[in-house]
């Protein structure tokens, strides 16, 4: 009897659990659909403690559903706005390429053009150097043609000096010549009157008639010398007064001359000077162009550098904008795992 009452109090509690855990399924059946609306009722049988589990459970796994939408939502707002930002950071970093791209050609030609400049600068400091040059030994030269005429004008005075000496010898020579001449016409007077008085002596004076004839001989070849000498004398001083007319003219012409070369000389040394100005500030130039063209070169190199950077901005910001559309992607993957579960009102977002 003990023993059949025992069995029949098994078998009303296994009912009754039997039916508790029924209910507990028929409670929590639309879970598995993804409703978490349901609640397990806690019971004083043995399910109960299950059931507050399975609350628990439900509780939980509510609260991680609504973490994942308000984090998707954030995410999917934020990804939207990253996105946008990206996509334009994308067209400014294309645009930049461009622009920098077009600096980068710009910068290129000056550099070109800069090395040009450099180059006719450098062109031109020779020139300016070989005109400095040309020109000192332009001023040498007219230095020495001024010490060659000075020089020239100094003798032509001397000769001049000489000549009007000869004419002034002339000049004594012909009152020498003048004063034989007057004697010549003296004593040829008084060889005639000694003729005279020997043909009135006779015979007595014969001999002195022939003494008298031969001085008056004398006198007339004395006085014809002395003509022939006289008109030699004059025809040196012709000469010679020409000569001195034409060392003076001459010796005008050399100081003019001097004088123009003296000229030429002084601005010869003008240009020698504005030349060896230009000269430097030629040089100057250079070495500018110089430091420009080194300039321009190391701009050239970073505006490069740049637009290596650049592109490999603009190809990493594409490469963002990919990723940031993936996690997009992800954030409406994870929405939609979670979009079969449903929510009490309480805890539905939006």
């Amino acid at each position: 009897r003990e023993t059949n009452r025992q069995l029949r109090e098994t078998a009303q509690k296994s009912e009754r659990n039997q039916t508790a855990i029924m209910r507990l399924l028929d409670e929590i059946e639309n879970l598995a659909d993804g409703d978490l609306t349901v609640t397990a009722s806690v019971t004083e049988d043995f399910t109960g403690a299950i059931a507050d589990s399975i609350n628990y459970s439900i509780d939980q796994l509510r609260e991680l559903v609504v973490t994942i939408n308000l984090t998707a939502e954030q995410v999917a707002s934020a990804v939207t706005e990253t996105q946008a930002t990206a996509m334009q950071l994308s067209a400014a970093s294309e645009h930049q390429a461009l622009q920098i791209s077009a600096a980068s050609t710009a910068v290129n030609d000056m550099a070109a053009s800069i090395d040009q400049v450099s180059a006719n600068a450098s062109e031109s400091s020779a020139v300016a150097e070989r005109s400095v040059a040309i020109a000192n030994k332009g001023n040498e030269v007219v230095q020495n043609t001024i010490h060659g005429m000075d020089n020239i004008r100094e003798q032509i005075q001397d000769t001049s000096k000489r000549i009007k000496r000869l004419g002034e010898s002339s000049q004594e020579i012909g009152d020498i010549v003048s004063l034989i001449d007057d004697i010549a016409d003296q004593t040829n007077i008084l060889a005639l009157n000694a003729a005279i008085q020997a043909s009135m002596a006779g015979d007595a004076g014969r001999g002195f008639a022939v003494v008298a004839d031969e001085v008056q001989r004398l006198a007339e070849r004395s006085s014809s010398a002395t003509k022939q000498i006289e008109t030699l004398v004059r025809a040196i001083q012709n000469d010679t007064n020409e000569a001195v007319i034409s060392m003076e003219q001459t010796t005008s012409e050399v100081v003019r001359g001097a004088r123009l070369a003296q000229d030429a000389g002084v601005a010869l040394g003008e240009i020698e000077g504005v030349s060896r100005v230009l000269a430097e500030l030629i040089e100057s130039i250079t070495d500018a162009a110089h430091q420009q063209a080194e300039s321009a070169g190391q701009i050239s190199q970073t505006m490069t550098v740049i637009q290596q950077t650049t592109s490999q901005t603009t190809s990493g910001t594409s490469a963002t904008a990919e990723s940031i559309g993936n996690l997009a992607k992800m954030a409406s993957e994870m929405r939609r795992s979670v979009s079969g579960f449903t929510l009490p009102p309480s805890k539905k977002i939006g």
